[in-house]
């Protein structure tokens, strides 16, 4: 969690970044605060001044972190920055080889693995058909199966990488499947050493905090199943679990450049460069694909409810006698969007879709409405066009001097809820944990 400046034994950052400590007890966390601004720097780096200058920390704090940093292999020198009047300035990049996190998007009737590197980069994939309503034993075997999968070529290159570095000749093929079967192919992970663990979103309602599983709408065969345990035992490796929305939330919220070029290449034009910030102070992400879901973003922080409930955006009424949901009420947006869709009605649900969003935002005041699920990408621009429109009357009707609330299709497609989830894993590692 960041620090928040002025704290008792903290110490206030002088530029406005997260505020760092001077204590070895919050080693990790000042670790983290260092490992965010090296990311954010991306290739050009920054330098040990500017670090300290940002979270606070005093210049000998931040050389003992990035020393250890550079010594686990995290971070590297980037070159020298032209002098100013003194000695010229090394700086410093993130090392994104150095870890890699898997990301699992459990759907209803698809399966889509991701491993990510440090940046968020995606460096493998794996993409199947699912059925939820296989039973647990089915359905752990086909996420087992895909993870170990994604992450066997990283276990090879991992290992003809220590090959090398012994200077060892010959054996190469061997001690690659070897890896490979202790630590991909046997009872977990844990031989690839630059692994950090597995997160895994799918439709909710869950508690994340616990791992386990409430009742998927439409599976409530699932009710209860300790999912984080289970699958923590079985990979030999931490598991993070969380919905399918939240987890979109959380990576579109720590998204940088590559987010940027692909919101202004869609729909809307606007960057999403910076995350949350560049998105506004708060944002929603509307999930619809094979259901309905919200993630929600305030001051950069995704908000789940002190139940893990919120953003069961797909089942607000809004048709007292509409048709029958899955989850027993009538007339929820979600049956009503999802049943214009498969009439071929786009228009019809995208109008359904902004009638909602207009709940939200009037209920929630949301700076940004993005739109994703492969719903969505069918007919982007369509869905885009349709819930502006919506919102664009209602700002008009209560006179909204700011005009209406920005719409735009979420970057990344249809792989944000993987991504997302490998994000689970990874932004607390760069001092992201209250997202």
């Amino acid at each position: 969690m960041s620090a928040s400046a002025g704290a008792p034994g903290r110490a206030t950052a002088r530029s406005g970044g997260p505020a760092g400590a001077n204590l070895g007890v919050v080693r990790s966390h000042n670790a983290a605060l260092v490992l965010g601004l090296l990311r954010d720097a991306g290739a050009e780096g920054i330098s040990r001044l500017e670090l300290a200058e940002r979270t606070g920390l005093t210049p000998q704090a931040v050389s003992k972190i990035t020393a250890r940093l550079r010594e686990q292999g995290f971070a590297a020198e980037a070159g020298r920055r032209a002098s100013t009047g003194g000695k010229p300035r090394t700086v410093l990049r993130l090392v994104p080889e150095a870890g890699h996190a898997v990301g699992v998007h459990l759907d209803r009737d698809e399966l889509r693995v991701v491993l990510v590197d440090l940046n968020g980069t995606v460096v493998g994939e794996r993409r199947g058909e699912l059925d939820l309503g296989a039973g647990a034993e089915a359905v752990l075997g086909a996420v087992c199966a895909a993870v170990r999968g994604v992450v066997g070529e990283l276990a090879v290159a991992e290992a003809a990488g220590v090959e090398e570095a012994a200077g060892v000749a010959g054996g190469r093929g061997g001690r690659a499947a070897g890896v490979r079967d202790a630590g991909v192919g046997g009872a977990g992970l844990a031989g690839v050493g630059s692994l950090v663990g597995v997160g895994v979103a799918l439709p909710g309602p869950l508690d994340h905090t616990r791992g386990v599983l409430h009742r998927v709408t439409g599976f409530t065969e699932w009710d209860g199943f300790p999912l984080r345990d289970t699958l923590a035992e079985r990979l030999g490796m931490p598991v993070v679990v969380d919905k399918d929305t939240n987890a979109a939330a959380l990576g579109l919220a720590v998204g940088g450049a590559a987010d940027a070029a692909d919101t202004a290449g869609g729909s809307g034009g606007a960057s999403a460069s910076g995350g949350a910030g560049a998105l506004g102070g708060s944002f929603a992400y509307l999930h619809l694909g094979t259901g309905l879901g919200a993630g929600l973003v305030f001051g950069g922080s995704v908000h789940r409810g002190s139940r893990t409930g919120a953003g069961e955006f797909g089942h607000q009424v809004i048709q007292l006698d509409g048709p029958l949901c899955d989850c027993g009420n009538r007339g929820c947006v979600e049956a009503l969007c999802l049943g214009a869709a498969a009439r071929g009605e786009v228009a019809e649900a995208a109008r359904v879709l902004g009638v909602a969003a207009g709940n939200l935002v009037g209920l929630l005041d949301i700076d940004v409405v993005l739109l994703g699920g492969r719903t969505v990408a069918r007919s982007p621009e369509a869905y885009v066009r349709g819930v502006g429109e919506v919102l664009g009357a209602r700002a008009r009707r209560e006179g909204l001097s700011e005009g209406s609330v920005p719409v735009r299709v979420a970057p990344r497609g249809e792989r944000v809820v993987a991504e997302g989830a490998a994000q689970l894993l990874l932004a607390p590692l760069f001092g992201r944990g209250d997202v």
